[in-house]
């Protein structure tokens, strides 16, 4: 059989990255694995703009005018398929529709938008969310059918990740990255107050923003980014000493890549607390869970492993045989590839 795969980043690049092992694999959500099961993928190109009616024509277009066969749209987001998901609600469209969904389902406070998004989650044949938490959360809503509903591991690439596996060192920085909901104000301070070291990554276009917070001392190390370069990060991060994920509160999974990237190289994680990640690190005993703007918390954990190497090394080493279990790509494709065969196979 064979799947149509959707994403609003540009697999061809990626995938061309990934061939020259600049780019972790699992940005594409299994699909490279999929073939080993049987299952032929056809891409979608399309480089977004960002634009969103643009993308959203642009994608409808292509899914719709594709003459290569295939028997599932499999997608990685709603996002610029709409008028897809209502053409399948509607019957129109004839392939199902196997979509992840990165937030809870919830109910629209307006009456007349609760009843398109009712007729809109029946153009969704499966929905795949990525924590139990997430699942739970939307069967509150009467548009979420259990039926139509499968939470599945997903994880760090750990063959793109394994070459950069280094002891860790107690003279290394800690370091933070990634961009959505952060709460840098929060972090800052408490590594202003504690004067460790700090590698600290984030967009170009929020130069202006940290250099009016004051708070960017000696022992920072910031760097400043176009787009999200993944090899350039992993680099880096695979030269510090632990992960540190500084949150504002969500109702999804906030913090997720680079908490499973943190586990592929082996790093002791301190991260806000968030009920929707899909593991406990405290409770698998690979990092440390602080409350949302907690500044003397995160210098009590910080201070804890600048002070306990041994323990540090070990919560990394945990964590990674947590990866190498369960959150890693060929999981992910694996789980993909057994809900799409027993639900569509033919």
């Amino acid at each position: 059989m064979g799947i149509y795969f959707y994403h609003t980043q540009d697999t061809e690049r990626i995938v061309r990255e990934w061939k020259q092992g600049t780019f972790p694999s699992h940005f594409l959500y299994g699909a490279l694995q999929l073939g080993e099961y049987g299952i032929d993928v056809v891409w979608h190109h399309q480089k977004h703009t960002y634009k969103r009616l643009r993308d959203m024509i642009v994608a409808t277009w292509k899914v719709l005018s594709c003459r290569k066969p295939y028997d599932v749209l499999y997608a990685t987001h709603t996002l610029g398929i709409e008028p897809i998901i209502l053409l399948r609600a509607l019957r129109l469209y004839r392939h199902p529709i196997v979509v992840w969904h990165h937030q809870p389902i919830v109910k629209a406070k307006n009456p007349f938008r609760e009843t398109l998004a009712r007729l809109f989650y029946r153009g969704m044949d499966h929905m795949i969310f990525f924590s139990e938490k997430l699942m739970q959360d939307s069967l509150l809503s009467k548009k979420a059918d259990p039926r139509r509903m499968s939470m599945v591991h997903w994880g760090a690439d750990l063959e793109y990740y394994s070459p950069l596996l280094a002891p860790p060192s107690g003279g290394l920085p800690f370091i933070s990255t990634g961009k959505e909901l952060r709460d840098y104000e929060t972090l800052l301070k408490a590594f202003q107050e504690t004067g460790l070291p700090l590698t600290l990554y984030v967009e170009k276009k929020r130069q202006a923003y940290f250099e009016g917070l004051n708070l960017l001392g000696p022992n920072v190390d910031i760097h400043y980014g176009d787009r999200p370069i993944p090899h350039e990060i992993a680099l880096m991060v695979a030269k510090s000493r632990c992960v540190c994920i500084c949150c504002q509160k969500s109702n999804y999974t906030v913090g997720l890549t680079t908490v499973v990237e943190a586990l592929a190289l082996g790093l002791p994680i301190l991260c806000t607390r968030n009920p929707q990640m899909p593991m406990d690190i405290e409770a698998e005993g690979c990092g440390f869970w602080l409350e949302p703007q907690d500044v003397e918390g995160w210098k009590e954990k910080l201070h804890y492993i600048a002070d306990h190497p041994e323990e540090a090394k070990a919560m990394g080493q945990r964590g990674r045989v947590l990866a190498e279990q369960y959150y890693n790509v060929r999981q992910c494709g694996k789980e993909v590839a057994k809900l799409i065969t027993m639900n569509y196979g033919l």
